[in-house]
């Protein structure tokens, strides 16, 4: 594949902050051994701390596995080592536990599942949240609950009963985010898109925001998760969606600044499916099918369209999968397996590699740890690769059922949510 030079803006960035790709802020303090988000303590897709290994199977390396009660896609998350998932229960959204060495610890019915429709999808693509202390779930259903880490269900209300039924062509994906305070959830589809925060220990509505922008067909749909993040030291939430990338106040939802410009020949069904990743003080925006990456400079103030976009590039992307952010690297997972490693500051390709080619592809977003890039294809191979000082594929591991779901790299093990079970795979 070749790579095009990207169009760069150059901007007053001092040095030091450019170079480095520090962590994405959060509320809450994550434990040591924890993944409390679906893309990791810092919302990247990476862990800087851990060994993790290299070769395994459906039965090799298996520190144990567990029959999971239904199909459902989302990524499990992990904190003070309990493990926590989502998946459907005789036709009802669902939460599980397990401890470290896979016991059952509780199961909690939420609502009426509304099933997924896609090969690809469920109607538990939503990923739980963490704050350490209480646990957030959200399904295609609208289902919305706060559980305590025991699983008795503290609130529970259903955005769509409320605000109408998504339009979304495909499975909503959107996981929910935390503030110090709220539950934040984007509804993004064509008519009636909005953000909505909910008190995190009652489950009242804080404020509800309108987020209806005109775009081609299609472009309107967003399956990306926002990013809870600091600016200028108060919190703020960065939305993608709707040819838009959007900050957010914590306090009422307004919008702190706005970047729009992504789809200037209006293209129809670019669709949002891959979400935004921090890196520094910039965003990595994949869009238009694999074809458009931008680098935006995050802060501002109104309309930033013409100020913030620091490159932008129409010859690489991703259109499922969302980029892994690692040691100042922005890692893009192609749907067909290629891996293009980007300087989040330039938007130039520092090198390229490609994971073995097959008929399927990759819907689950690559994870990075321990200088390895974790890639989970959909016909069940996960694949492995050195990532530091150039790329090398280490090993192909056939985990012998379909995988969509992202790896987790937490405590020395790799939780790997498989169609049928989840996986923990680790040194004994």
């Amino acid at each position: 594949m070749k790579s095009k030079q990207p169009t760069v803006c150059v901007f007053g960035i001092p040095a030091l902050i450019a170079l480095l790709c520090i962590s994405t802020l959060h509320a809450a303090n994550s434990a040591p051994e924890a993944w409390p988000h679906w893309r990791g303590p810092d919302d990247n897709g990476s862990s800087t701390s851990g060994k993790y290994p290299v070769k395994f199977d459906a039965n090799a390396g298996v520190l144990w596995k567990v029959t999971l009660p239904g199909k459902g896609c989302s990524t499990p998350i992990a904190f003070d080592h309990r493990i926590y998932v989502t998946a459907p229960i005789d036709d009802k959204d669902a939460v599980e536990s397990y401890d470290w060495s896979g016991k059952p610890l509780w199961q909690t019915p939420v609502g009426i599942q509304r099933p997924g429709k896609s090969n690809n999808g469920s109607g538990c693509n939503p990923s739980p949240t963490t704050d350490g202390k209480n646990l957030f779930v959200y399904f295609k259903s609208g289902n919305l609950a706060a559980l305590d880490l025991s699983g008795k269900i503290l609130w529970s209300t259903n955005l769509q009963e409320r605000y109408g039924k998504d339009t979304l062509y495909w499975d909503l994906g959107t996981s929910p985010v935390l503030t110090e305070k709220a539950v934040v959830i984007a509804v993004m589809h064509h008519g009636g898109s909005y953000l909505a925060a909910f008190d995190k220990l009652t489950g009242d509505l804080l404020w509800k925001i309108s987020r209806d922008y005109s775009t081609p067909t299609e472009g309107d749909h967003s399956y990306a998760t926002p990013i809870v993040y600091r600016q200028d030291g108060n919190e703020a939430i960065l939305v993608w969606g709707a040819e838009h990338l959007t900050a957010h106040d914590v306090n009422d939802g307004h919008i702190l600044w706005s970047c729009g410009g992504f789809n200037p020949d209006h293209h129809s069904n670019w669709v949002c499916v891959a979400s935004a990743v921090i890196c520094g003080e910039i965003a990595v925006v994949p869009y238009g099918r694999n074809t458009q990456l931008h680098g935006i400079k995050l802060g501002g103030a109104g309309d930033v369209t013409a100020s913030n976009r620091l490159w932008e590039r129409d010859d690489t992307g991703s259109f499922c999968p969302t980029p892994a952010a690692y040691k100042g690297r922005v890692y893009l997972l192609r749907d067909r397996g290629e891996i293009v490693c980007i300087d989040p500051l330039t938007g130039k390709t520092a090198w390229e590699g490609k994971m073995p080619r097959k008929s399927s592809s990759y819907y689950a977003s690559p994870t990075v740890a321990d200088g390895k890039l974790y890639a989970a294809r959909e016909d069940g191979m996960l694949f492995v690769a050195k990532i530091d000082g150039g790329f090398e594929v280490l090993s192909q591991n056939d985990m012998g059922e379909r995988l969509i779901a992202s790896p987790v790299a937490v405590g020395d093990r790799l939780l790997i949510r498989g169609e049928s079970h989840l996986f923990c795979i680790g040194e004994k």
